[in-house]
């Protein structure tokens, strides 16, 4: 379904997360305007690019929250990670022949469709926005990374904590979040098919963690009491993200 036309993107989440490393000049904030030309609404639970789709596009997050995941051959669901606003979803896939994994909307979201074709075109007029992008995929990259050593190396405990830590330190980039927490629509059931647990033992983590006064999980909204103590815990360097400020002015 196709939504009125986006408005400007200088203060858009997609331009707050890019400023952490560039300090955007009008003609680059033009430049993003033209990526948000094509501006769709999806429903929860309706797929915006299934695995194994070929010549999709991608699309830059504007409101609600997505999931990206691998489905196995037995049915079985794991989930890669969650994108909020200021993502670019799908960028990958642009350059693959087919997909490689499935996105579909947790929540009602807002996104604005980008070919390839366009991409392209904003690269050749502000090509500081290429090394933007370039930084933005990289970054996933680590979290990936990150997310990997979580399930094969963390208990899950320190796992969870981790991973509400990251959320926290994503959202609050393009200003959804604070220190002291951030509204979440994810279950106990895609916390366990991303994290590598079972919704048993995420409910049982949420309430030692709850109990122990460092962070609560519930309505919605997750809460940090004791955000030194959480973040002592799961030994969370955000170093990784890359959140310090513009690299190139």
């Amino acid at each position: 379904m196709q939504s009125p036309p986006a408005p400007s993107s200088q203060h858009s989440p997609f331009a707050r997360k890019l400023g952490a490393l560039v300090a955007l000049s009008s003609t680059e904030l033009e430049a993003l305007d033209k990526l948000h030309g094509h501006r769709r609404v999806f429903s929860a639970g309706h797929e915006m690019v299934h695995q194994g789709q070929m010549d999709q596009s991608a699309y830059i997050l504007a409101s609600g929250w997505v999931c990206s995941y691998k489905l196995l051959s037995n049915g079985a669901r794991q989930i890669v990670d969650f994108q909020i606003p200021g993502d670019f979803l799908g960028l990958r896939s642009l350059l693959f022949r087919t997909a490689d994994h499935n996105i579909e909307p947790i929540t009602a979201v807002e996104a604005s469709e980008v070919l390839a074709s366009t991409l392209l075109g904003i690269f050749n007029i502000a090509p500081r926005l290429a090394t933007a992008v370039l930084w933005a995929a990289s970054r996933d990259e680590a979290m990936v990374v990150e997310h990997l050593v979580g399930i094969g190396r963390r208990d899950a405990k320190e796992r969870l904590a981790h991973f509400l830590l990251e959320l926290g330190a994503r959202l609050k980039l393009v200003g959804l979040g604070s220190s002291e927490g951030y509204a979440c629509p994810l279950s106990q059931y895609m916390l366990a098919d991303a994290l590598g647990l079972s919704a048993v033992h995420v409910n049982r983590v949420l309430r030692e963690l709850r109990e122990d006064g460092l962070v609560t999980f519930q309505h919605g909204q997750v809460t940090f009491h004791d955000l030194q103590a959480l973040v002592c815990l799961a030994d969370f360097d955000k170093a990784y993200l890359d959140h310090d400020g513009p690299l190139m002015k």
